[in-house]
């Protein structure tokens, strides 16, 4: 069920911050299933805020990281970041904020479980950012990223330079074998909004 424009108060809350145009943050939650049910509303989808969230977002969380690890090199800065922002960890921040159940869905997504789908929520999160920028303008989406990105920014830092798993596999199979991994998909089980699938590694 779609939310009700009034509700949109306690997610500003729940941000931070107060939308002068709240058109931008109905955008931000419009996925395009809503948008292509509803053509007589007009109503854009979040499609290109969230580009423009991901450009604004990628930029704080950089200059963030260069400010806060002096020790790291490029390579290990490019590693935290990628941690940081990827689409299950955003995921996750947008589940803290409830921002599912704010999202304006069509009944396909709906019926999906659409609300709870770690692409979706984290590319309405990224909607959600550029609104903010294009709204109130940089110092206020640097404020907002900020606070929602303040404790996964302090856990991944207390761990140091992450390398995940596969990058820290190939890395070993380049050194000791002097070539790559090959993946093959080996199988797959689950409904499609919720796929699990299982991988062979050859070396």
């Amino acid at each position: 069920m779609n939310p009700e424009p009034s509700r949109l108060t306690e997610l500003e809350q729940g941000l931070g911050t107060r939308f002068r145009e709240r058109r931008l943050l109905m955008q931000a939650l419009t996925h395009k299933s809503f948008t292509n049910e509803n053509i007589a509303l007009q109503r854009p989808d979040n499609e290109r805020l969230e580009f423009l969230g991901d450009a604004v977002l990628g930029l704080v969380v950089a200059y963030e990281l260069f400010r806060r690890s002096e020790d790291l090199r490029e390579g290990d800065l490019s590693k935290v970041r990628a941690a940081l922002v990827n689409e299950k960890r955003l995921a996750a921040v947008a589940r803290r904020l409830d921002l599912g159940a704010y999202l304006f869905l069509g009944k396909g997504e709906e019926a999906t479980g659409g609300r709870d789908k770690d692409s979706i929520l984290s590319d309405a999160l990224e909607a959600v950012i550029g609104a903010v920028y294009l709204d109130r303008g940089m110092r206020e989406a640097t404020g907002v990223i900020r606070r929602l990105l303040r404790e996964p920014l302090r856990e991944v830092l207390s761990g140091g330079a992450p390398a995940d798993a596969k990058t820290a596999f190939q890395e070993l199979c380049q050194e000791r074998f002097g070539v790559l991994p090959e993946y093959l998909l080996a199988g797959s089980r689950g409904p499609d909004h919720r796929r699990t699938f299982v991988m062979e590694v050859r070396v």
